[in-house]
């Protein structure tokens, strides 16, 4: 792959949301972000994403349903899904693998470690030299 990888950022908490398309920005992707399920599918079919992340718990459905709906899509099946959530213990992460997820990762979440984990899902073959250090946990 070439070029930045797009992500979309599906996530309720405003304050979180931002948080992640700032450290992903800031690592070169292009991001784009959805507060809500029905968003987040609209989005996922009308444009080309390298990952989709998922929090468990959004409006009007929950992140495994949402997982679901998009594995079910030929065109979305291969797109790489990230779970980022506060709400995974050990049988909501093997739903989410179950459902086709590539991660999990649990909020909080420390900030180099969610970029060093998105992105080498997104692009495997990225050089991780321009990822800039960050400290302390983000809810």
């Amino acid at each position: 792959m070439t070029g930045k990888a797009k992500i979309l950022v599906v996530e309720d908490q405003t304050s979180v949301a931002m948080m992640m398309v700032f450290l992903l920005t800031r690592a070169g992707c292009d991001v784009a972000a959805a507060w809500n399920a029905e968003k987040a599918l609209q989005l996922a079919q009308a444009g080309v994403f390298d990952l989709i992340t998922l929090d468990v718990s959004l409006p009007g459905m929950n992140g495994f349903e949402l997982c679901r709906r998009l594995k079910q899509n030929p065109r979305l099946r291969e797109t790489p899904v990230v779970f980022v959530s506060g709400q995974l213990g050990e049988e909501e992460v093997q739903r989410a693998l179950k459902l086709g997820a590539v991660d999990c990762i649990e909020k909080p979440f420390e900030p180099t470690d969610f970029i060093f984990r998105i992105i080498s899902h997104a692009k495997p073959n990225r050089s991780f030299d321009t990822v800039p250090a960050t400290e302390g946990a983000v809810a």
